[in-house]
């Protein structure tokens, strides 16, 4: 198997072009407001995603770094619990963020949601590519 058959930088990549897809066909479908929705959902997503690639590189990037097993274990336990507490305040600081473009700003729910969910639709893309050379490949 390839070593950078599921690569996270190939999947924001894809996850950038589908949105930009689904920005202009949103404008050539619909509405400018619809399209500038779908914009900010994407930004929002795929930048929360990125942020995500960021803090897992790092934390897996210090467990490998150290040589003591109980050194390791340590920052393992230490790193999860950073991870995950980073984690919970990226998922509040989405929700206050869409919280207040639905409140004061002319942003559209169905664009907004459309553009959420862009890494949804990264993830599903990517396994079905996956799948797909699994079973065409002849490596069955």
């Amino acid at each position: 198997m390839r070593t950078n058959f599921i690569s996270l930088r190939k999947m924001q990549v894809v996850s950038w072009i589908y949105l930009t897809l689904l920005t202009v066909g949103c404008l050539i479908v619909s509405t400018w407001t619809i399209a500038w929705s779908a914009l900010v959902g994407g930004i929002i997503s795929v930048l929360s995603f990125w942020l995500s690639y960021r803090d897992l590189t790092g934390f897996m990037n210090s467990l490998v770094s150290s040589t003591d097993v109980t050194q390791r274990e340590a920052k393992a336990q230490f790193g999860k619990s950073g991870y995950l507490f980073k984690f919970w305040i990226r998922i509040a600081i989405i929700g206050v963020v869409v919280l207040l473009l639905m409140k004061f700003s002319s942003i559209n729910a169905f664009g907004l949601i459309l553009g959420l969910s862009t890494i949804v639709f990264t993830v599903t893309f990517t396994a079905v590519d996956i799948v797909r050379h699994y079973y065409f490949s002849g490596r069955r």
